[in-house]
This record gives C-alpha cells, structure tokens and sequence, in this order.
C-alpha cells in the first residue's frame, strides 16, 4: 500500500530546516493568495497552463499536487509565492521550502511528459505593490528524480510508521464499543445520527437536552466510523474551556490516555502555551525557536509514540527537545486522529485546521459543541474595530522609524469620514483610499518587523494586527457585513473615530469551511428552530436535523408564567415590585437555592435591592461586570447541598450557560426578562437585512437569539434524572404562541 502525501506536505516535512522564523508572518491571506495568483495568470500568454494536475509513486510514496503555472513552449514550471515582506528577508529555510516544492513539481513534469530538462522557477508577487520576482533554474530530468528519490527516502520511515498507525486505529476502531455497559436516555439516538450523517457524507443539527451525555455521544461514533477507512479526521470543535475538559475526558475513556492506537491532541491558545512570551518568534530571540525544525524530527516521533496530547504532555516532550510547545502541537495536528480545540481553529479566518484539511485533502469530520453559541462567535471571528486613539498613541510610542507611516495614515482616514455628523453612521462600502494607506502602513511595519530581534508590543503591534485584519475582511466586504464609523466627542477639541467592520450573518464565511469537511454534527440542547441556525451559519436546506427527545420527565419540572407581569423596557421600573414578591414568596414556600436572571445589569441591581429592601434575611449575591474565573468559582461554590443561596446573574453572562449545580445545588431560577437584544441600529440592520430575504427579521435579530439564552438558563436547573425544581418565566409575552413554540417540548407549563 502506498502512502499518499501531497507535493507542499512533502516539502515541508524534508526541506525545513533551522529556526522557526515568524518574521515572514503575517503572511499574505488566503484570499491574497489567489488573488495573486489570479495577477500573476492573467498576465501570461494562452500557452502558460495553470494549476496543472500531478502525480507521482516513488519508494512507496504516492505524490500529487497541482503546480501553480507550466508552459511547455517556454519549457518552464513555476511556483508562485505571494508575500509581504522584501525578498531578501524571507527567511532560507521558507526559500529552501518553495524551491523543494517547485523541483517536486518539475520532477513530476519529466516523467508524465518524457523530458529530459526543464526549467524551474519560484516566482514571488508582492501582495501590496504587485511586483513580481522570478528565480529560475534549469534542471536534468535525472537530477530531479535524484530530487524526489532522496525525498521520498526521507519521508519514506514516517510513512511506514503512519501506515502502521493507520492499520492499528482502525482495527481498534473495528472493535470499539461504548466505554459504559448502556447508553444513557437520548444517548444512543444521538450516536446513531451522527454515525449515519458520515455514512451519508451529510451535515447534521443535534438538539439534545443537558444531561445525555452529547460529548460521548458525538465523540464515539466518529471515532468508530475510522475503521471504515473513508476517515481521516476528527475535529473537537468547542465555545470553551469547560467544553475541551469535556471533551478531552470522553476522549481518554475511548483512547485510555494513549493506551489505545488513537492520537488525541488538544490545541490551546498561543498565549497559554507560549514559554517566553516576552521573546518574538524567530532564533535570534526565542531558545525553543533557535533549531527548532532541526530538533523537531525526534520530538515529533515521541509525540507520534506517546498519542496521549492534552496541554502538559505537549509542553514535556516540547522542552525536553527544546522546541516550542505551541508550535509542536501545531505540527502534531497534521499527525493526530482526533484534534479538540476552539472554534477558532476551523472556523477563524486564519484557521488552522481548516488550512490543514485543503492542504492535505483530509476527510474531515467537524463536531461543533453548544453550537448555539457558534453565530455570535463567528460574528466576532469577522468583525474588526480600528480605533482612531490607538492609531495616536502608535503614531507616538512607536519606533522611531515606523512613526511616520502611521502619521501618514491619519489624513487619508480623517478625510474618509469628514463629512459625518452623526455619533454613529453605517457605509455599504470602504473608501478606497482609507484601503490604500492602510495597505502601506502594514508594508512597512511588516517590514520593520522582518529586522526584530526582541518581541514587539504596545498599541502600534494591536494597531497592525487589527489592520491586517481589517484588509483581510474588506477583501470579502459584502452585503453580509456593514462600515460602522463611530464618533467619540468626549473630547470637544479633538473628536476622534472608531472604524469597525461588522459582521452581521457570518453564512458566506462559514459555508466553505462546512462543505470542505466530510460531514459535520451541530449539537446543543438549544438549536430551535433549525432554519435559523442553517441560515445563519451556511449549512443548507438539505442540513438533516436531529430533536433528540429528552431523558427528562415534564414532573421533575414545574414552569409557571405569572399572568400580569411585564419586562419591557418602559415597564420596569414598575415591574420590579411584583417580581420582587414572586421571588420571595417561592424562596419562603420552598427554601433552598435559586438564580435570578435579569436582562443587565442595572436592573439586576434594582431588583436586587427591591428583594433585600423585602426580605432583609434572604442570604443573597450578585454577578458584577468583570468578574475574575476565581470570582465566578467563588459564587458558585456558595451554592451547596444544604445552603440557601438567592443568587442574581445577568441572562447570557457566565453563569446562564456551562454551570452544573446538580441535586440541591439549584433547586429554580427566575428569568426575568426576554433575553432579546438591545433595540441597537446594528441589530435593526439585521433585522432589515433578514427581511430582504425571508421576511423573518424580528425572528432572526431578536426573537431566536433572546428564547436560546432564557432556555440555555433554565438548563442550569435539571441536571439529572433525579433533579427536581420550578422556572418562572416573569413576562407575560411568554404566554404568546410564537414564543411558547420555542420552549422546550418536554416542560410542562401551569397554567393557560
């Protein structure tokens, strides 16, 4: 059996050598990429083919690729490379790379056409001035298969052992079965979807209730679909921390730590993993950076041995080889089975595993946790604030060589929105100019950048990286995103501007990133109603959706909407009152613990204090803005088996979702509010752009994303199959048929 491995995977596993070297980064978007490749195409006469289908089978080795241009009237193959920085400070061992891959691709070339030479070039196009720079060389069709040949050799131990990996996975795979002697209520329905939306190559939204055990019950079946051999990977994808715990431990009960034949790598954020985070990423600054891809060959095949990833075991191999954790878990993501981490790394502009999949054409499959979350954290994903004061203050803490380019800035950017009176405006369109100037100013701090031998900080660094990635979304600036230009007049005498992209339905960005992968499974207990969620997120009508029916039983909860009660806006202030008064008398007709969900928090505050001024002797507490992970630990720990706690949380905060306060720890909760957002101008701008299409406006901006977080909170309540307690809905819109249909089947409502 061969091994099949593609032209730029073989390149950087043999030709990288030397330091790690981020001073080449931030390198050229995907969409600069094309888009350079597109600059460089047009150009070129009828006889240049482009993007020409490849392969090749050399000791074992099964090679393709497609090289980026080949003309056989010139007799020459090029591979084009978009970048940034001056050629000459990209790094050797990134030219040593290019040029590994464009002798792959003339070696290919030989054979399936019979020459005997060819000429080999590794074109670079700069992304800003569009300036091209040819290197070339001729070579004999004999040197080149000397090329792949020594290539291939070197690969050729990795290849074996990942083949023998492979056989035993997917035996192992062959003979799971699940880690408990049964499956829990709901559990098994939920595992046989997502093993039949594989099969069938279909993306899939769960909705499953709290307390069925949806990480196992995702997590299996795909690691069981391996032993098919259609399989490649896993992705993990979670909104939190406590969600990669979660994973992680169902992950360990499938694979017993690295027992098993499974590869099982957990990805953290850089900030967390890094080792010296005041160093830059390059040898001449960082120790684990110096060598690091001369030393990552032994690392690399410990880590393969060792198969059990999570966090601490990746940063023990790492510094036991000098490297960098980080980067050896980013390494390490190209070799593991199943890969858990944030929904950043497959659904993030930049995201890795989502590179990963169309580098190496892996069947992937993608299982997003408490995917409710996921429309939201995607807005953030493609959304971006510049902000005029930062822009200042790098203008005057930067260096000295760099102070100028961002002064230059300023006038393209006061002129681009001189005109605007209002405090906040909206644009369907960026002025080309504020465009151009930012383009510059990234030239030029990326190529100051390429000469740093310490790791720069402070606002012209947050300034950069906040430019790089406004011209990387303006790239793609559509009708699914608005220009909202702010005024700040605090200051009378120098009003200064905030310039954010803002992103309203994220589907345009989203929908690749699901039609690359094999199939992907949506699951939460709040995905209701389906057409939302594929609409928002780019999945498609033909998205199958899975209600999976509750362990739950209606008695084990009492829900009850007092008639009378409203907490829209113009009525709070009288609301308070009447809410105080049903809080205090359930707390007196069954004492025990309670949350108080309120829609801020200034009115958390009020009704706080209108239940105290009530019932002075009620043991109660209140989330505050800010609070620390130690802080939201230490409220949480209040509420224990026999305590009597009153706690007030803001809907949508940290204490209205991924909290487990199981038995007596949270007997109710009373949810004040609708949850629905602010009336904002940008949420009313969705509301209009919804409308374009569908006519479901109100729904999509308001009505959904308000009934998911109140049904998220009351989640908090019943956690088990022997937990009992009661929700007040305190609204008397609750009572209304379009928002009673979103509630959750299985609750049992009193009254009419």
């Amino acid at each position: 059996m061969n091994y099949p491995v593609s032209v730029r995977g073989l390149a950087a596993f043999t030709a990288k050598l030397g330091d790690l070297d981020l001073r080449f980064t931030p390198a050229p978007s995907a969409i600069d990429g094309i888009r350079g490749h597109q600059a460089v195409t047009a150009k070129r006469a009828a006889h240049w083919q482009p993007e020409v289908s490849l392969s090749l089978v050399c000791q074992g080795i099964e090679l393709s690729g497609r090289c980026d241009l080949w003309s056989s009237e010139v007799g020459r193959v090029e591979e084009i490379k978009t970048h940034r920085v001056p050629i000459e400070r990209i790094p050797d061992n990134h030219c040593a790379l290019h040029w590994a891959q464009a002798k792959l691709y003339g070696a290919m070339l030989c054979e399936a056409q019979g020459l005997s030479q060819i000429e080999v070039g590794v074109l670079y196009y700069h992304v800003v001035s569009g300036e091209e720079t040819l290197q070339s060389e001729c070579f004999s069709a004999s040197d080149l298969a000397t090329f792949v040949k020594v290539s291939c050799q070197s690969f050729r131990a990795w290849a074996e052992m990942e083949l023998a990996h492979r056989r035993r996975r997917d035996a192992f795979s062959t003979g799971l079965n699940f880690p408990y002697p049964s499956f829990r209520v709901g559990q098994y329905e939920l595992a046989r979807g997502v093993y039949t939306a594989i099969s069938n190559g279909a993306s899939q939204l769960a909705q499953a209730t709290t307390g069925i055990g949806k990480t196992l019950a995702t997590l299996f079946p795909a690691v069981k679909q391996m032993a098919r051999g259609e399989l490649d990977r896993v992705f993990f994808l979670t909104a939190k921390t406590p969600g990669r715990a979660l994973a992680l431990d169902a992950a360990d009960r499938l694979s017993g730590r690295g027992e098993q034949p499974l590869r099982v790598l957990e990805l953290v954020a850089r900030d967390k993993a890094c080792e010296h985070p005041d160093k830059a990423c390059h040898g001449d600054s960082c120790p684990l950076a110096q060598g690091f891809y001369d030393r990552l060959p032994l690392a690399r095949v410990e880590a393969a041995q060792a198969r059990w990833l999570d966090r601490e075991r990746v940063r023990e191999i790492a510094l036991a080889y000098r490297v960098c954790p980080y980067y050896l878990a980013q390494e390490m993501s190209q070799w593991c089975d199943v890969v858990i981490g944030d929904y950043n790394y497959y659904f993030d502009a930049q995201a890795l595993l989502h590179a990963r999949t169309l580098e190496s054409g892996w069947r992937a499959v993608v299982l997003v946790d408490e995917a409710h979350n996921l429309v939201e954290r995607a807005r953030a994903m493609y959304s971006v604030v510049l902000d005029q004061a930062v822009l200042e203050a790098s203008a005057a803490q930067a260096p000295s060589a760099l102070r100028g380019a961002f002064k230059a800035l300023m006038p393209a950017w006061e002129n681009s929105f001189a005109r605007q009176t209002a405090a906040r405006a909206y644009y369907h369109e960026i002025p080309e100019a504020l465009l151009k100037a930012l383009q510059n100013l990234v030239s030029k701090v990326t190529d100051f950048l390429g000469d740093a031998a310490i790791r720069h900080d402070g606002p012209y660094m947050q300034f950069y990286f906040e430019a790089l990635a406004f011209i990387r979304l303006a790239d793609v600036f559509a009708d699914h995103s608005v220009l909202e230009v702010t005024l700040d007049e605090s200051d009378a005498l120098n009003v200064r501007t905030q310039i954010a992209i803002r992103n309203l339905i994220p589907s345009p960005h989203l929908a690749p990133r699901f039609a690359n992968a094999v199939s992907s499974t949506l699951f939460s207990a709040t995905l209701s109603p389906p057409e939302y969620h594929r609409g928002m997120l780019g999945l498609g009508e033909q998205t199958r959706v899975l209600d999976v029916p509750s362990p739950f039983d209606p008695s084990q909860l009492r829900v009850v909407i007092p008639p009378g009660l409203s907490t829209r806006y113009s009525d709070r202030a009288n609301s308070l009152g009447p809410i105080a008064e049903q809080i205090i008398a359930q707390c007196d007709s069954e004492p025990g613990n309670y949350l108080v969900f309120a829609s801020s928090y200034h009115y958390l505050q009020e009704l706080h204090a209108a239940v105290q001024q009530r019932a002075p002797a009620l043991a109660t507490q209140c989330q505050t803005a800010g609070m620390s992970e130690d802080q939201r630990s230490e409220f949480l720990a209040h509420f224990s088996e026999v305590s009597q706690i009153l706690g007030f949380a803001v809907l949508g905060g940290a204490f209205g979702e991924g909290v487990d306060l199981p038995g007596r720890r949270l007997i109710g909760a009373f949810i004040t509010t609708m949850g629905m957002p602010a009336n904002e101008p940008l949420t009313e701008l969705l509301r209009e752009r919804i409308d374009q299409d569908n006519q479901q406006g109100f729904d999509y901006a308001y009505r959904y994303p308000g009934l998911q977080k109140v049904v998220q909170a009351a989640g908090r309540v019943v956690r088990t199959l022997t937990d009992t307690g009661v929700i007040y809905l305190l609204d008397d819109r609750y009572r209304r048929h379009e928002n009673r249909r979103l509630l959750p089947s299985w609750w049992r409502i009193e009254g009419p």
